[in-house]
């Protein structure tokens, strides 16, 4: 095993370490579709293994996914070939069709570290959408770490077996206050290595509020905006859930419609 992302780098090892034995987060995404009357046709941005694009597939839905890692591509066309799957950036990519609805799950929404990659993807967005067409994201909610330090205290070991070896992790975050960035660092070891292999990875911090006028921004409507439940929260989502309006959770769920910019509600203060 080779790489400076060694869990992008082994597809098997990444589902082990992630499991989702419920398929909770195509679930939550299929449910709120639904409710919303939203089509078949979808885009999953940051699709990783293709698990969620298995379970999606299996229930009528026209998936592609899209990822910048080589392996996690090539794993997924293997184990879905229900479904399509492109190696592209989710900043630049062109993909010359239109979806009903577009994914953007774990928080690969905040691999957008800088403003202007924030405005290049949901443009990308907006653009690959149908008129009310829908995007689904959910990520890490800023607003948790406001005197919150639950998941910046110390080190966290972790271990996890697959083919008969035990890998462990040693994980250390912290906030770039300045670049409003998580950052982490994440130590592999596992037995006749004689180094750790050191992986370094960040993510935006948004707050709900700048989230909305992201969206807003970009021609979008928000529907909903919530902390949970979710697919990754406690208690998880669940069929008939109602979301919470706190927004003081660790996840933040971001539920919006595509608006064509010639049909916005005009502002009484711009004089139109």
């Amino acid at each position: 095993m080779h790489g400076n992302n060694f869990l992008t780098d082994n597809p098997a090892l990444y589902e082990q370490r992630f499991p989702d034995p419920d398929a909770l987060a195509p679930r939550f995404v299929h449910e709120l579709v639904d409710r919303c009357g939203g089509g078949r046709d979808l885009l999953d941005i940051g699709c990783g293994t293709g698990r969620d694009a298995r379970w999606w597939t299996a229930r009528g839905y026209r998936v592609t996914g899209l990822d910048t890692s080589p392996e996690m591509v090539r794993h997924a066309r293997t184990h879905c070939p229900a479904a399509e799957f492109v190696l592209a950036d989710m900043r630049t990519f062109r993909l010359d069709r239109r979806f009903d609805v577009i994914t953007c799950l774990d928080s690969a929404f905040l691999y957008c570290h800088g403003n202007a990659e924030l405005d290049a993807f949901l443009t990308r967005c907006h653009a690959h959408l149908r008129p009310g067409g829908l995007l689904v994201a959910e990520m890490r909610n800023g607003a948790f770490f406001l005197g919150n330090t639950e998941l910046l205290d110390g080190v966290q070991e972790r271990t996890v077996s697959w083919e008969g070896v035990a890998y462990r992790s040693r994980t250390r975050l912290w906030i770039d206050h300045a670049a409003q960035l998580l950052r982490r660092e994440r130590r592999w070891d596992w037995p006749g290595r004689d180094e750790p292999l050191v992986q370094e990875s960040a993510w935006r911090l948004l707050f709900p509020q700048e989230l909305r006028r992201i969206a807003e921004q970009h021609h979008f409507d928000v529907v909903a905006l919530f902390d949970g439940p979710g697919p990754r929260t406690e208690p998880p989502w669940h069929p008939g859930a109602v979301p919470g309006d706190r927004l003081s959770g660790d996840r933040l769920h971001l539920l919006a419609r595509r608006r064509d910019p010639e049909t916005r509600t005009p502002d009484l203060s711009d004089g139109e």
